[in-house]
Order: structure tokens, then sequence, then C-alpha cells
């Protein structure tokens, strides 16, 4: 009974949090926003959270540096080439993989 309480009073906490942060820029920012320094900068912020948020990961993701470097590589030469996300996350697996099948192969 007593966990069953502490899931709904974190339940709670969760939803007001989620709501808040969604909520919170609708009620401060009424009017159309016309400065082109702000909407530039709210354009990219996604971006770089995401940027940031993901690519140190990459390198613990494997437990390998060197694999981890293969599918980076492998990831930013298909985004360069403009190639679809489930192809560049697919193909830099794949090569994770592959060097890492290498590296044990070789070893």
């Amino acid at each position: 009974m007593e966990n069953t309480l502490l899931f709904f009073e974190y339940l709670a906490v969760m939803a007001g949090v989620t709501y808040l942060v969604r909520m919170i820029p609708f009620v401060l920012f009424r009017k159309k926003i016309e400065n082109t320094f702000v909407q530039s900068f709210l354009y990219y912020i996604p971006y770089a959270v995401l940027g940031a948020m993901t690519f140190p990961a990459i390198f613990y993701s494997t437990g390998n540096t060197i694999t981890a470097l293969a599918g980076c590589i492998t990831a930013l030469v298909l985004a360069w080439f403009e190639k679809s996300l489930l192809t560049v996350a697919l193909c830099a697996s794949a090569a994770a993989f592959v060097a890492d099948c290498v590296m044990r192969f070789v070893a």
C-alpha cells in the first residue's frame, strides 16, 4: 500500500512538471516573436540539446572507443550525404558491430 501511494505521488509530480514545461512558453510568449536573433536561437536549440546529449553517449555506448569511433564516423559520413535517419542509425550500428567482430577476430 505504501509503495502504491508513493508511486502516485511521483506520478503527480511528474505530470505537474511536464505540464508546466509545456505550458510556460504559451503563457510567457503570447505574441509572435519577431526578433530574428531570438527566432534563429529558438530554431537551433533542439538540435544543440540533442547533439549535446547524444554525441558524448556515442563513445560510451559500445564499451570500446574504437568500435564507437567506427560507428560515429559512419554516421557522420552518411549524414553528410543526407541519408535518412533510419539508414544512418542502422549503418552506424552495423559498422560498430563489424568493427567489434574484426577486433575480436584479430586479437
